[in-house]
C-alpha cells in the first residue's frame, strides 16, 4: 500500500510539474508534503527520517558553484567570451553554431549554463538578427547551442546537477568521472556540431559573408565598446577555481574533507576578494528556486526509496532473460525517455537508485556514466526536458527576430523537436557506445 501511494504521488507530481510549468514550485512543494504526510501515517518514516537523507552536500555544492559563476560574470568573463566568438563566426550560419557550440561546451563544462546563456545567447539573436536568419538556421542554431550546453554539463562532474549528484554523493570521484565522461561528450559535440553545420549550409543568406560579416562586427563593437575583462579578479578567482577543481581530483572521495566543503571554502575564498560584492552575491543571486526544487524532489524520492520500489525496478531489469550488456542498454535507454518526459534533474534523482542495485552487478563506472549521457541524451530531446530551454525560447520571442519575408520567428517545441529527435539519436548512441566497450575493457 505505501510503496503504490508514494509512488504516485512522485509520478503525478513529476507528470504534473512538466506539465504546467509556471506552476512547478507549487507543485513539487506540495508533492513533497503529501509525500511526509502519507509517509508519516503509513509507517514508512515521518518528515525527519525523510529530511535525514536529504543529500545536503549535493545542495551545498549547487550553490556554491552558482556563485563561483556570478564571480566570473563580475569579471566580465562570458561577455567578452561572447563577443570573441561573434567576431570569429563571421556571421556565417555555419561559423554561429561551431563557435558558439563550441563555445557553450567548454563554459558548461565548469559553469552554471543558465548563467552562461543568459549573457552569451542575446549577442547570438543580434547576429542572426543582422544576418537575416531564416527559421531554419534559428531552429537548427539555437538548438544546437542548446545540446552544447547539456553534452558541456554532462562532461564533468561540476558541469550539470546528474554529475554533480555523482559527485556529492560519493558514486564516483572527481577524476574518475572525468576521464570517461569527457571524450564521450567530446565526441557527442563533434557529431552534433558536425550534423547542425551540415543542416545549416542548406538554403543560407543571399548576403554576401564580408558583408555579414562586416556588419556584424560594427553592431557588436557598438553595442559592446565598453566590455573590458576585470584581470585582476578573473585571475584571483581563476587561481581559486583552479586550486578547487586540484582538490577535487586529488583527495580521496571518503576522506575528512568531502566534495562539498572544497567547494564551499572555494567560493567563499573567490567571494573575499572583493566584499561588498561576495555580500551582496550571496544574498541576491543565491538560485533559492533550485533549491527547493531539488529539496522537494530528494524527500520524494527518499519517501519511495523507504517502500523498496527502487531496489523492485532493479530486479525486474536484472530478471529480463537478457546479457547483462544489454540489460544496461536497455535501462539507459528507458532512462533517456524518462528524462524526456521529466527533465534531468528528477530523471537523475530517481533512477539513481536503480543505478546503485545495478552497479552491485556491473562496474559501477560503467554504469554511473551511462546513466549521465543517457539523462543527457534525455534531456536534448525535447525543448522542456533541456534545463535552459524555456530561457532560450523567452529570449528569442522577446527579441522578435523577423525572416527575409517579414514572417515572425518561433523557436518553442514544435521548432526544436526536429533538432532535438537528431540530437537525442547522436547522444544515446555515443552513451551506448561507450557502455558496450566499456564493458568489453573491463
Amino acid at each position: 500500500m505505501a510503496a503504490l501511494v508514494l509512488t504516485s504521488i512522485l509520478v503525478v507530481t513529476l507528470a504534473a510539474q512538466a506539465r504546467f510549468a509556471a506552476y512547478r514550485m507549487l507543485i513539487v512543494l506540495s508533492g513533497a508534503a503529501c509525500s511526509c504526510l502519507a509517509s508519516a501515517l503509513l509507517g514508512t518514516g515521518g518528515s525527519h527520517e525523510l529530511l535525514a537523507e536529504v543529500p545536503w552536500d549535493v545542495l551545498v555544492l549547487l550553490v556554491a558553484l552558482g556563485l563561483l559563476s556570478e564571480a566570473f560574470v563580475e569579471a566580465r568573463l562570458f561577455a567578452v567570451v561572447a563577443v570573441r566568438a561573434a567576431e570569429a563566426s563571421r556571421a556565417s550560419p555555419v561559423g554561429i553554431a561551431l563557435v558558439f557550440g563550441a563555445a557553450m561546451y567548454l563554459v558548461s563544462a565548469f559553469m552554471n549554463n543558465l548563467t552562461a546563456l543568459v549573457l552569451v545567447l542575446p549577442v547570438v539573436l543580434i547576429v542572426l538578427r543582422v544576418t537575416s536568419a531564416t527559421q531554419r538556421q534559428v531552429s537548427w542554431t539555437l538548438g544546437a547551442l542548446l545540446v552544447a550546453c547539456n553534452l558541456g554539463g554532462a562532461a564533468t562532474p561540476i558541469g550539470d546537477f546528474p554529475a554533480i549528484l555523482l559527485l556529492g554523493r560519493g558514486s564516483m570521484t572527481f577524476s574518475a568521472y572525468l576521464a570517461r565522461a569527457l571524450p564521450s561528450t567530446v565526441v557527442g559535440v563533434a557529431v552534433v556540431l558536425a550534423v547542425s553545420a551540415l543542416a545549416l549550409r542548406r538554403g543560407g543568406p543571399s548576403t554576401s559573408a564580408d558583408v555579414r560579416s562586416a556588419v556584424s562586427r560594427a553592431l557588436i563593437g557598438a553595442l559592446y565598446r565598453g566590455v573590458r575583462l576585470d584581470r585582476r579578479l578573473l585571475v584571483f578567482v581563476s587561481v581559486v577555481f583552479a586550486s578547487m577543481l586540484a582538490a577535487w581530483s586529488l583527495l580521496p572521495a571518503t576522506g575528512p574533507v568531502s566534495a562539498d566543503l572544497v567547494g564551499w571554502i572555494g567560493v567563499l575564498v573567490a567571494l573575499a576578494v572583493r566584499p561588498k560584492f561576495g555580500e551582496r552575491a550571496v544574498r541576491t543571486t543565491v538560485d533559492t528556486e533550485a533549491v527547493l526544487f531539488l529539496l522537494a524532489l530528494f524527500v520524494m524520492v527518499a519517501s519511495v526509496r523507504r517502500t523498496g520500489v527502487f531496489g523492485a525496478l532493479a530486479r525486474a531489469l536484472t530478471n529480463l532473460p537478457l546479457s547483462p550488456p544489454l540489460q544496461l542498454v536497455v535501462f539507459m535507454v528507458l532512462a533517456s525517455l524518462v528524462t524526456g518526459i521529466f527533465s534531468a534533474g528528477p530523471a537523475m534523482a530517481a533512477l539513481l537508485e536503480v543505478a546503485a542495485v545495478l552497479a552491485t552487478r556491473l562496474p559501477p563506472h560503467t554504469v554511473y556514466v551511462g546513466l549521465a549521457l543517457s539523462v543527457c541524451a534525455g534531456s536534448s530531446l525535447f525543448l522542456t526536458a533541456a534545463t535552459a530551454g524555456p530561457l532560450a525560447q523567452s529570449l528569442t520571442e522577446r527579441a522578435a527576430l523577423l525572416t527575409p519575408t517579414g514572417e515572425r520567428i518561433r523557436f518553442g517545441f514544435a521548432e526544436f523537436l526536429p533538432v532535438g529527435l537528431v540530437c537525442y539519436a547522436i547522444i544515446e548512441a555515443v552513451a551506448i557506445g561507450y557502455a558496450l566497450v566499456s564493458l568489453a575493457w573491463a
